[in-house]
């Protein structure tokens, strides 16, 4: 009798159970679904933001190659006619305008401007710190910059023509910007003061010919760069205030 009774029950608890179960697994099944909602829904929140910055990106870069074209137009319309004639040139790439003339830029071996090359510069600088102007809120640094070649007198070793050559780049390029500032264009030009930069590069660029080999008369030389802020942009960083100027007995060699 008792195993009849426990039968009934069984049969009893039976449907209850299996309802349960099926309640269960629809629980289940609502949560997995609301679960792929959420990430469906974060999967296109990210997709979004990925095609913004994409655009965002594009339309930076694009703004860049517009302005680095308008700069360069402007350069290269203003000194056209002058460049021959100062055996220079102006690359369109990297901005840069490269003097090309070692015989006329310094004495040998030493930071003194040869007359010459005074006379350049005076006729040079103003007029580039001019065409700059309307592109100095894009503009984070002038960069003037001296190569050497990797020949240093009465040294055959390497690190010390180098090191030799550092001094020499260095003392050359501040010897460039001690004489722009006394131009008196450029003492009022205070954008210009607060973005230029003099660099010494010694050897480290090099002009190579077609064989591979040094050729070391055009790595002498003197470029002007024009480096822009738009990699900062890229980033999504702030661009840098630009600083003040310090007063040139305050500069470091």
């Amino acid at each position: 009798m008792f195993a009849w009774m426990a039968r009934r029950g069984r049969r009893a608890e039976g449907p209850g159970s299996e309802a349960d179960q099926g309640s269960h697994w629809l629980a289940v099944a609502d949560l997995m679904a609301a679960l792929m909602m959420i990430f469906l829904f974060l999967a296109l929140l990210h997709m979004v933001q990925v095609e913004r910055e994409s655009a965002a990106h594009t339309e930076v870069r694009n703004e860049a190659a517009a302005l680095r074209a308008a700069i360069y137009s402007v350069l290269e319309e203003e000194f056209r006619e002058d460049l021959p004639r100062w055996n220079a040139e102006l690359d369109r790439d990297s901005l840069t305008l490269r003097f090309r003339e070692p015989e006329v830029l310094f004495e040998r071996s030493s930071s003194s401007i040869r007359p010459r090359f005074e006379a350049i510069l005076a006729d040079f600088m103003p007029r580039y710190a001019e065409q700059l102007r309307p592109f100095a809120e894009v503009i984070r640094e002038v960069r003037i910059e001296g190569h050497t070649s990797s020949e240093w007198a009465g040294s055959d070793d390497p690190l010390e023509a180098y090191f030799g050559n550092m001094d020499l780049s260095q003392r050359r390029t501040r010897a460039v910007l001690e004489y722009a500032y006394q131009l008196e264009p450029l003492q009022e030009a205070d954008w210009f003061r607060s973005r230029v930069a003099a660099v010494g590069l010694s050897s480290s660029r090099r002009v190579l010919d077609a064989q591979g080999e040094e050729d070391r008369r055009a790595s002498r030389r003197v470029e002007f760069s024009v480096l822009t802020d738009f990699e900062t942009r890229l980033l999504g960083e702030a661009s840098p205030a630009a600083p003040e100027p310090l007063p040139l007995e305050a500069r470091g060699r």
